[in-house]
């Protein structure tokens, strides 16, 4: 969720709502502002406003990384942008190139991207299984080619493809 709170645009990472015994409730935040990327923690009570940043969503291919830039066009118009590896975070573990994705736009300055649950990547290095080891549910690390690491189980080799969500991180399956 996007949020403005002190004229600074904030997306709130963290939320634990908190009603302590005979006060009145409130809800705890921790929100990274996007422009600055500092951390805020603030606690919200029920007779705060707080104005909920409405985004636009546009679709665009992913085309490719240099450095520490990624650039994405447009699908409709054809028009290029790119985005920081500060602004991805860790959503760019799950990007390849040619992919569709929406990317998020507050007032024309693009703000993130949204991706879709699962997406399918390809093993690039892991651990070979051990052969009869099968007392209990074998777990290896495995590197994609996106460079994310994902646990899998011992069956999976190098050279397949498995699908990962997105938005836990975790393996799902092999395709």
């Amino acid at each position: 969720m996007l949020i403005k709170y002190e004229s600074a645009l904030c997306r709130v990472i963290e939320l634990h709502h908190i009603t302590p015994g005979n006060k009145r409730g409130h809800v705890q935040c921790r929100m990274r502002d996007i422009r600055s990327g500092r951390l805020l923690d603030n606690k919200f009570r029920a007779e705060d406003d707080v104005e909920r940043a409405t985004l636009d969503e546009h679709e665009m291919q992913f085309l490719y990384r240099d450095g520490d830039l990624f650039h994405f066009m447009n699908t409709a118009t054809y028009d290029q942008i790119h985005l920081g590896l500060d602004v991805l975070g860790d959503n760019a573990l799950y990007l390849l190139p040619d992919a569709t994705i929406n990317v998020e736009f507050y007032e024309e300055e693009p703000v993130g991207i949204h991706l879709p649950v699962t997406v399918d990547l390809k093993v690039t290095d892991t651990v070979p299984g051990i052969k009869g080891a099968t007392a209990s549910a074998q777990i290896k690390p495995a590197t994609l080619e996106t460079g994310l690491v994902v646990n899998v189980p011992s069956f999976i080799e190098t050279g397949d493809a498995i699908r990962v969500n997105t938005e836990t991180g975790e393996y799902l399956g092999r395709v």
